[in-house]
């Protein structure tokens, strides 16, 4: 067993948790589990796969991460989501880790599928998150949405071997429900950053990140699902610009 805590937060993800929870149980003995305010069944499912259940308030992204870190065992934080399926290349990488360098942050590629079809192009080519670092020299901004990984300036990157496996879409439902919910989350970020929103991007952007996503990043050749991908992107982005928009008329969040 490695020196690291596997830490994963939730809300309603019983449906999604067993594969994940499986896919790093020969990992660590600390598989942590914080639990958001579900009402299905996710505590019970995550207690039968061996994880231990903290429960803590939505606080955003971010803020929400580092409260749950600092609850865990160790200091090395594998981040993972309720969707993130460790595949076995990545397993054996970790298990073999020299992690006495507390001054390393490491990358993992991302497999995303939409439904059971892995999506090579479009928004979801070569996604490349942050998801393993000692949190002694690394820990999230608090941005509610899109949080970022801030480690000191002496830290190495370094991108492991292997893979996560993420089952991102189970449905179009909830992918526009995701999506609608990330656009009021981003406009309400950038309002709080004292972002300016130009009343033309209301209607330009949404088409130039369909266009960008659909075209120069080559989405259509992911067929119907790179479709619904750059759609998906641009009702995101309308959304967002709108939740500025309305919020800068008012004047208040």
């Amino acid at each position: 067993m490695q020196p690291i805590s596997v830490v994963i937060i939730t809300k309603n993800a019983a449906h999604l948790l067993p594969p994940t929870l499986r896919s790093v149980q020969s990992l660590s003995d600390e598989i942590l589990v914080c639990d958001t305010g579900s009402n299905d069944a996710t505590i019970p499912v995550a207690r039968k796969n061996g994880a231990s259940v903290i429960e803590e308030k939505w606080r955003g992204h971010g803020l929400t991460k580092n409260i749950a870190n600092e609850q865990a065992v160790y200091d090395w934080i594998l981040q993972l989501d309720a969707d993130e399926i460790v595949d076995d290349e990545l397993l054996n990488t970790l298990q073999n880790l020299d992690l006495t360098n507390e001054k390393q942050v490491f990358t993992i590629r991302r497999k995303n599928f939409f439904k059971e079809k892995l999506i090579r192009f479009g928004d979801w080519r070569k996604d490349e998150p942050f998801r393993l670092f000692n949190r002694n020299h690394a820990m999230w901004n608090e941005d509610f949405v899109h949080e970022k990984l801030v480690y000191d300036g002496d830290c190495v990157v370094k991108r492991l071997s292997g893979n996560i496996l993420h089952k991102t879409v189970q449905s179009l439902e909830q992918y526009q429900q995701k999506m609608y919910n990330y656009g009021i989350k981003s406009g309400e970020q950038y309002f709080r950053a004292g972002k300016k929103g130009a009343w033309y991007k209301r209607f330009i952007s949404p088409w130039y990140a369909f266009l960008y996503s659909y075209i120069f990043k080559l989405g259509f050749l992911d067929g119907k699902e790179g479709l619904t991908i750059a759609a998906m992107t641009r009702r995101y982005t309308r959304i967002k610009y709108q939740t500025l928009h309305n919020l800068q008329k008012t004047g208040k969040q």
